[in-house]
């Protein structure tokens, strides 16, 4: 196990894509963290890295971070990379605090082995399931704990964006390789399993809206603890939602709750009504890059790696919604 520092914690990044750029950007705004490590393979990013960054060590390989003595190291790679990358980096004791980005693996099998290796090898880990920190959301999670609205009795779930909106039958458009559910339904399986627990899989509908080899549009119905019913819609092609979106409509015994990324509603059968928007839930932060639960999420990591302590979601958690993807891909077909 390494030795944590007083001093500032010593962050790699792996991978310098958007993500990587944000997490290096709110990790150097953090007062007890600071970048000294990138890992990219694309060489002209390496030069360009080299000549910005004179403080930073940039490398092309993992195991090259070896020698940096790092207290963590971010993984910021494109999905299908995550598990070999969290292997060499655990196997080459580069670091054993991982912040990963979402999903955590291609797959349950690979998101199983690597929550096994992290028990294994120990420190802190971390899924970017960043919606958890928002505010909306996290309202919305401590209004169903509460039981505000009762007894959960069903659920219409959605993860929306414009990206490929207008371009059916377009032969030129790729689409990410993962697929709309791994890539942005992703979002929406996690906050349903912290909302209300695990559940399984019933009805699927995936459809290939773009062009035949990409799954850009799925529909799937669940069923959760006592009997819950809920309905996924998931699409990159809907228009109105130039930035991604994620929303939910939940039925209790006593009322209806809806929480997307703008706004929360209460509606109680009692009467009572109540709306919240971002401001009225104080949703400041030290540093903005992104939106505020990015710093939030980085936060909680760093503090977590000083404290030695678990955070939310861990790679045991986000393991959870690869597991759900493969039942939609598999009842898929």
């Amino acid at each position: 196990m390494f030795e944590l520092r007083v001093e500032k914690l010593r962050i790699g990044v792996v991978g310098f894509g958007k993500m990587g750029m944000l997490h290096a950007g709110i990790v150097n705004a953090l007062s007890e963290a600071e970048l000294v490590a990138v890992c990219e393979k694309n060489g002209l990013i390496r030069r360009f890295l080299r000549k910005i960054l004179k403080s930073v060590t940039v490398v092309d390989d993992v195991e090259k971070l070896c020698q940096m003595d790092l207290d963590a190291v971010y993984v910021t790679t494109p999905i299908s990379s995550h598990f070999p990358v969290v292997k060499s980096l655990y196997e080459s004791k580069v670091a054993y605090n991982l912040f990963v980005e979402k999903t955590l693996a291609s797959n349950f099998k690979e998101a199983k082995e690597i929550s096994e290796l992290a028990r294994s090898f120990g420190g802190v880990n971390m899924v970017g399931y960043m919606r958890r920190f928002s505010v909306l959301f996290k309202k919305a999670k401590n209004l169903l704990d509460q039981g505000v609205i009762g007894e959960p009795i069903s659920f219409k779930a959605y993860a929306y964006s414009s990206d490929f909106f207008g371009v059916k039958g377009n032969l030129k458009v790729h689409t990410p390789q993962v697929g709309v559910v791994r890539d942005l339904g992703c979002h929406a399986i996690d906050l349903a399993l912290w909302f209300f627990g695990d559940f399984r899989v019933e009805d699927v509908k995936i459809e290939s809206i773009i062009n035949d080899s990409s799954a850009d549009s799925a529909y799937f119905k669940v069923r959760g603890p006592n009997d819950l019913v809920g309905k996924f819609n998931v699409s990159w092609c809907v228009d109105g939602y130039r930035i991604p979106e994620v929303g939910f409509i939940i039925e209790g015994s006593e009322g209806t709750l809806s929480v997307n990324d703008d706004e929360l509603t209460l509606n109680l059968k009692n009467g009572k009504k109540q709306k919240w928007f971002r401001h009225d839930l104080g949703d400041q932060v030290g540093f903005w890059l992104g939106s505020p639960e990015y710093y939030r999420e980085d936060e909680s990591f760093v503090k977590a790696v000083i404290s030695r302590k678990t955070v939310e979601p861990c790679f045991e958690t986000a393991a959870s919604v690869d597991c759900i993807i493969d039942e939609v891909l598999a009842r898929a077909g």
